[in-house]
């Protein structure tokens, strides 16, 4: 008896195995594998973007690497991205001033947050963060966070956000400490809601027409790049449109600097399209009107993020202007953006006060 009731404990511990083994999550062949109906994927390595070890980022095929020309700023985290789309249904260009992309079903953006152990070496050590996911489903897209593990080996979902310690060495080799703050699933709505849909914000014609060099080493401009890959349609818009430029370009003018740096971190909210469109502020690069800009503009409700200052921007005075004065405080009542961010971009208020006191 005893005999017979171990033979049958053995079974069940083996049927179970086998049952587990065919039902646990593995790593797919390619995003083109994926089940769109069982999102989100526990681990990040489950969905096919990269080859080899995962936190080496190398991408699968047809997984295509992209950079925008003006980055939001993010406590200087470096980041990569890429973007995946099913076989033959590449995105189209919206006929519209800004000329966003519409992107197909099930289109996937991939966005993977890190730090250089030293900025000096940005290719040596590193340590990733988190990975955010943008998926275009039957019902509009979603945003899907996965946090990496200390061992680096993958990400885990993880919709609370949270806080991590980081630490890091800048290009003049000294070191820096912030408690970098992961956003949680709900947060993601506030900067992605244009015109009441949660939306993609980065991937746009503004910011892709320039040359980026690619993995295998050819060089060759993004929205072509993107065209001879099937993920676009070709440009046959007739809108013209604003080009971006880098915050660092050498030979750029300060003032398209400047509204390069503000279309990037403030005119996803800030624009008439964005969820501060009752503000009146206008940051994205087509607005004309300098008003609209903050020029002489007295904030609609600002409360304490005024401080003491009358204008959003008062020409000639970096220093009385309440758009950098935002921009250099952490503190949770005055600060801009609101979130994604612990930390003082110095670089960027440096820049938007030299555009201020350049005005007349």
């Amino acid at each position: 008896m005893k005999k017979s009731l171990l033979v049958l404990i053995s079974i069940s511990v083996f049927l179970a195995c086998v049952f587990t083994a065919c039902f646990r999550s593995t790593p797919l062949r390619s995003p083109a594998d994926i089940d769109f109906t069982q999102l989100p994927l526990k681990n990040l390595s489950e969905y096919g973007f990269f080859k080899g070890k995962l936190n080496e980022l190398v991408a699968n095929d047809k997984v295509l690497s992209y950079e925008p020309i003006s980055p939001l700023f993010t406590d200087y985290a470096h980041k990569s991205r890429f973007v995946w789309m099913p076989e033959g249904t590449p995105a189209t260009i919206l006929d519209d001033p800004t000329q966003t992309f519409d992107f197909p079903q099930n289109a996937i953006l991939i966005k993977n947050f890190y730090y250089p152990a030293d900025f000096s070496k940005p290719e040596a050590e590193r340590r990733i963060i988190e990975t955010r996911l943008l998926v275009n489903e039957e019902d509009g897209w979603k945003a899907y966070p996965y946090v990496w593990n200390d061992e680096q080996t993958d990400a885990k979902y993880k919709i609370t956000g949270g806080i991590t310690n980081v630490h890091w060495k800048d290009e003049n080799g000294e070191a820096k400490d912030i408690n970098y703050a992961m956003p949680n699933k709900n947060q993601c709505k506030s900067c992605h809601n244009q015109n009441d849909k949660f939306q993609p914000i980065g991937p746009k014609v503004k910011q892709l027409d320039n040359e980026l060099t690619y993995e295998n080493g050819e060089k060759v401009n993004q929205l072509i790049k993107w065209q001879q890959v099937g993920y676009l349609m070709p440009n046959t818009k007739t809108t013209e449109f604003v080009e971006l430029v880098n915050m660092d370009h050498q030979t750029a003018s300060l003032d398209l600097k400047a509204r390069s740096y503000l279309e990037a971190n403030c005119a996803h909210c800030h624009s008439r399209a964005g969820p501060a469109s009752t503000s009146g502020l206008y940051l994205n690069i087509e607005e004309q009107d300098p008003f609209h800009w903050g020029v002489l503009k007295s904030p609609v409700a600002a409360g304490i993020g005024a401080g003491k200052h009358k204008f959003a921007i008062a020409p000639g005075k970096g220093d009385e202007s309440i758009i950098p004065y935002r921009m250099n405080s952490t503190h949770p009542g005055v600060m801009m953006p609101e979130i994604g961010r612990v930390s003082i971009h110095s670089e960027g208020v440096a820049l938007i006060k030299a555009w201020i006191n350049e005005m007349e």
